[in-house]
C-alpha cells in the first residue's frame, strides 16, 4: 500500500491551472485574459527603467548575497512604512512592517499570527474574493465565510447589506478587506461609504486585515493607501498584506511586506518574537535581490519620480483599455457593459458565465476565469477587437440557443 492512498487529487487552481491550459495551447491566435499579470500595449510583461537603475547601482556595489535578518533589512521595512502609511504615520513606533514573500506570504504570515492569538473566532473575505484568500486563512486553521459585496445582477457593490452582515459578526472576527481595485470586480467602495464600513468595523470590535496588491493602479500612492491612513487614526488593530509584485513587474521576486498596528511597544515586542519564530520555520530569511530593488527606488529621490511616472503610465492604459473595451463592445451591438466603465485596476468582471468561458477557450483560444473576470491589463490593440468579437459570438450563441430552447 503507497504512502499516499488515502490522498485525492485536488482540482487545479483557477488562475494557474488555466495558464498551464493556455500553455498546453498550440493554436495561434490565442490570448490568456485571466492572469493576474500587467502587460504593455505590446502583451509583455515591462522591464521598469527605475528598475533597471536600480539594478545596475546594486550590480556596481558587488554587495555579497548574504543571508538578511528574519523580518527583512530595516530600510526597506521603513520604505515601506513611509509608502503606505505617509510621513505623518511612517515613523509610529506601533506599527511594525515585516518582510515577506509577496502578499500571499504577507497573508500567510498575518494569518498565522492570529491563529497565535486564540482570540479570532472567524476568518471572513468577500463574495467574491481573490480565490486564494480562503485556501490561505483555511490552511492556517480558520473557518472561512463570506460577506456580501457584488451583485452579479446589477453588477454593483452591496454596501447596505455589507454593514448589515458586519454587525452581526462576533468579536474579533478577522475582516479581508481589498484596500483598492478590488480582484476580481474591479468595484470599490466610494469614500463615504469606506468611512462607514470603517466606522462599523471599529465599533464592533472586528479585525480588518487589508490586501494592498495594486497601490498606484487606481488613483496615486497616497489615495490607493487612505484607508489605511484612516484606520490608524482609530488606535485599533489591524493588519496589512502589500505586494509589490504589479506597481514594481517583479512577480517572480516575491518582494511583498506585512505591516501590524498594535497597542503598545510591550505588544510589539511580543508580535516580533512570534512572526520571527513563524518565518524561522517556514523559510529562515528572506530573499534580498527583490527587496533590495525596492528599496533603492523607494529611498532614492530621482528613481522614486521615475517609478511614479511608470506606474502612472500603467495605470493610465489600464483606464484607456477599459474605455476601449467598452467602446468595442458598443460596436458589436453589446451595451450592456458599460458598467465596466466604473471598475478600477487590472480586473473586471464582466457578467460573463462560465458557459461563456469555455466556449471561449475551445472555439477562440480565449482564456478567461470560469467567474467571467478579465484582465484588462492583458488587452491591447492588437487582440481588442478579436475578443471582442469572440465574446459577442459566445453571447449571441447563447441567446439563440435559450430562445430555441
Amino acid at each position: 500500500m503507497s504512502l499516499y492512498t488515502e490522498i485525492t487529487k485536488l482540482p487545479r487552481d483557477p488562475i494557474i491551472g488555466l495558464t498551464e491550459l493556455f500553455k498546453n495551447d498550440r493554436r495561434v491566435p490565442k490570448y490568456n485574459l485571466g492572469v493576474g499579470v500587467y502587460l504593455d500595449e505590446h502583451g509583455n510583461v515591462p522591464v521598469l527603467e527605475s528598475v533597471k537603475r536600480a539594478a545596475q547601482l546594486l550590480y556596481e556595489k558587488r554587495e555579497p548575497c548574504a543571508y538578511l535578518p528574519m523580518g527583512g533589512l530595516d530600510s526597506f521595512c521603513e520604505a515601506t512604512k513611509k509608502l503606505l502609511f505617509g510621513p505623518e504615520h511612517s515613523s509610529n513606533a506601533n506599527i511594525m512592517t515585516t518582510q515577506a514573500l509577496g502578499g500571499t506570504g504577507a497573508l500567510r504570515l498575518g494569518a498565522e499570527l492570529l491563529q497565535r492569538t486564540k482570540k479570532v473566532p472567524l476568518v471572513v473575505i468577500s463574495e467574491p474574493s481573490w480565490e486564494n484568500h480562503r485556501n490561505i486563512f483555511e490552511s492556517a486553521g480558520f473557518k472561512v465565510k463570506t460577506y456580501p459585496y457584488y451583485d452579479p445582477n446589477t453588477n454593483c457593490f452591496l454596501f447596505t447589506q455589507l454593514l448589515t452582515f458586519l454587525k452581526k459578526l462576533p468579536k474579533h472576527t478577522t475582516v479581508i478587506l481589498h484596500a483598492n481595485c478590488h480582484n476580481p470586480t474591479g468595484i470599490d467602495p466610494s469614500e463615504e461609504q469606506w468611512q462607514e464600513i470603517l466606522d462599523t468595523i471599529r465599533k464592533f470590535d472586528l479585525i480588518p486585515f487589508f490586501d494592498l496588491a495594486y497601490q498606484g493602479f487606481k488613483n496615486n500612492f497616497k489615495d490607493d493607501a487612505s484607508v489605511l491612513r484612516t484606520y490608524i487614526k482609530f488606535e485599533k488593530p489591524f493588519l496589512v498584506a502589500n505586494s509589490f509584485s504589479k506597481n514594481f513587474s517583479l512577480y517572480g521576486e516575491r518582494v511583498g511586506a506585512l505591516s501590524i498596528f498594535s497597542g503598545s511597544l510591550e505588544e510589539c515586542t511580543k508580535i516580533q518574537s512570534h512572526l520571527k519564530n513563524i518565518i524561522r520555520s517556514l523559510y529562515s530569511t528572506p530573499p534580498t535581490y527583490g527587496q533590495k530593488i525596492v528599496e533603492k527606488v523607494l529611498s532614492n529621490e530621482k528613481l522614486y519620480a521615475i517609478w511614479q511616472s511608470e506606474v502612472q503610465l500603467m495605470r493610465g492604459r489600464i483606464t484607456e483599455m477599459r474605455n476601449q473595451l467598452v467602446k468595442a463592445f458598443e460596436e458589436e451591438n453589446l451595451t450592456s457593459f458599460s458598467f465596466i466603465k466604473d471598475q478600477h485596476g487590472m480586473f473586471s468582471y464582466s457578467g460573463l458565465g462560465t458557459m461563456h468561458a469555455v466556449q471561449l477557450r475551445e472555439k477562440f483560444g480565449i482564456y478567461i476565469l470560469d467567474s467571467g473576470r478579465i484582465c484588462i491589463a492583458a488587452l491591447n490593440k492588437n487582440n481588442l477587437k478579436y475578443v471582442t468579437n469572440a465574446i459577442s459570438t459566445v453571447i449571441n450563441e447563447k441567446t439563440i440557443q435559450a430562445k430555441s430552447f
